[in-house]
């Protein structure tokens, strides 16, 4: 059967005027920290590079969303109505550039609609469809996840689209075979595993076999989970975002580059990551380890050059290069720059908690609990107690350990949240757990505004919910110029970076007459 059947997006009598400009430019906003200077010996140097979306406008593309619902037997009763409302919630927050399609799974998948656009009809449409949902049968993921697949990859219309799949599911695969050998291609696919008696690593395994895909442990709101997978889905920057690292030769060689589990590729002289979406405001945060050949004078040297490419309205943009400068002199104790030491605290707790969690899975959880004192100890003092980051590491580590004071506390709440921990910082994207509303991790303006919205809509999910087109509205309203800055930000550091590459030629032109004389 094709899935070829999804509805074309017909344009509003609104939306029939010409559509303003956008910068293509500006759309990722890049910054390096380093030290400035090294010494002339042989020497490891640390380059940090921070990518962020930025420029946001009203004109976004538009979201093909696929969710794939568990309805097996065990969602019965709580569980059911929980899922209905947060479905109410996504359903009600898309807008008619958008298209959404209901896939459902038990012991088989079924396709309740196919991408339909978003319009007052097929929203009550769509609502009636889930509010009908009943629970029995037995729990086939891999159906349900190849169904979604298929609606997407089989699409007429895919040009400038958002895709994104919403996998939620309460507890074991027990039939239809293994859903996280399934594989995604470059669907993201985040996945929820709600409750205690959920499968956490298929459910983290079938997201990490997506590009920026993340697993979200659900052990009650399901609608603040849901919400916040939404509000990245819907504040896309760029797509096909693609950052390349290389050496310069003779002057650095690159040892590692720490940039979570994005796909990397690699040749002789230089690094590619893919990091597929990047939403507004969200950060991805490269460490690049160089080695420094030893050198016999003191000199300025490049020692990195940095290029990255995104897609923005069906355009491909291409930055002009980076290039990563250091002096080379006798001795150099110049302190390394607070951001990096901030990212290598990150990544040395993200290790360390994994480390604590395979530990536990051995059922050693006297030795999971003191591998997070450890991790707790490397924070104090480490770097400024103060730093936002560091204060949220030592929340989810004391969140942690508090779920891993018995083997049955690991095996219903603790793996599920450690699983999520490491998706979520392997990924640099937000994924619920644990006190959501404490754990902040990478989570962007737009997510903290639908923490709100969807804390009040679970309480009440009569009462009137922005649309995401008030949203943007209210955003626009307090920062009109975001897409322009952003824009006009690239040219200057463009600019900035061509008045510094002439100054350096004429040092050189004149250190190189100086020694004629």
């Amino acid at each position: 059967m094709n899935f070829n059947d999804d509805e074309p997006i017909v344009a509003n009598q609104d939306d029939s005027g010409e559509k303003p400009t956008s910068f293509v430019a500006g759309k990722t906003q890049a910054r390096i920290f380093k030290k400035t200077k090294a010494p002339l010996e042989e020497s490891k140097f640390k380059v940090m590079l921070e990518l962020t979306g930025a420029g946001y406008s009203n004109i976004r593309p538009g979201v093909d969303l696929v969710t794939v619902l568990d309805v097996s037997s065990s969602m019965a009763g709580e569980k059911l109505a929980k899922l209905k409302i947060a479905m109410q919630f996504v359903i009600k927050k898309l807008s008619p550039i958008d298209r959404l399609s209901v896939v459902t799974f038990a012991t088989n998948s079924t396709r309740l609609c196919p991408l339909r656009q978003i319009t007052e009809t097929s929203q009550a449409e769509i609502e009636k469809m889930v509010n009908a949902l009943v629970a029995d049968g037995w729990t086939n993921i891999t159906a349900g996840l190849e169904t979604g697949l298929k609606v997407l990859n089989d699409r007429n219309l895919t040009t400038e689209r958002v895709v994104g799949i919403m996998l939620m599911s309460d507890g074991d695969q027990n039939t239809g075979g293994d859903a996280s050998d399934v594989p995604a291609g470059n669907v993201p696919v985040h996945t929820f595993g709600f409750g205690t008696d959920q499968d956490p690593r298929v459910l983290r395994a079938i997201a990490d076999n997506s590009n920026g895909g993340t697993f979200s442990d659900v052990q009650n709101n399901l609608s603040i989970a849901f919400s916040q997978c939404l509000a990245g889905l819907l504040t896309v920057a760029v797509q096909d975002l693609k950052l390349t690292v290389t050496r310069v030769k003779d002057e650095s060689i690159i040892q590692k580059v720490s940039a979570g589990n994005y796909p990397q590729s690699m040749d002789a002289s230089s690094v590619a990551i893919s990091f597929g979406d990047l939403y507004h405001k969200e950060v991805r945060k490269v460490l690049v380890d160089l080695l420094l050949p030893a050198v016999s004078i003191q000199r300025d040297a490049d020692v990195l050059h940095i290029t990255y490419t995104y897609s923005t309205g069906g355009k491909l943009f291409e930055a002009n290069p980076l290039i990563v400068m250091v002096t080379r002199i006798g001795s150099s104790d110049e302190p390394e720059r607070e951001e990096v030491k901030i990212e290598e605290n990150r990544l040395g707790t993200a290790q360390k908690m994994k480390d604590a969690r395979i530990m536990a899975d051995d059922k050693k959880l006297d030795d999971a609990q003191n591998k997070i004192v450890e991790a707790k100890s490397s924070l104090e003092g480490a770097v400024d107690d103060s730093n936002l980051l560091i204060e949220m590491l030592k929340s989810e580590l004391q969140q942690l350990s508090e779920l891993m004071k018995s083997q049955i506390i690991y095996e219903e709440q603790g793996r599920p949240f450690a699983l999520s921990s490491e998706t979520s910082h392997d990924r640099q994207r937000f994924a619920a757990r644990g006190d959501v509303e404490k754990l902040r991790l990478f989570a962007t303006p737009r997510m903290d505004k639908y923490l709100e919205q969807a804390k009040s809509f679970n309480e009440d999910p009569s009462k009137p919910l922005p649309t995401v087109d008030e949203d943007v509205k209210q955003e626009l309203a307090a920062d009109p110029l975001s897409d322009i800055i952003g824009g006009l930000r690239y040219y200057i550091q463009m600019a900035v970076h061509a008045f510094k590459s002439i100054e350096n030629i004429l040092e050189y032109i004149l250190s190189r007459r100086r020694r004629i004389k």
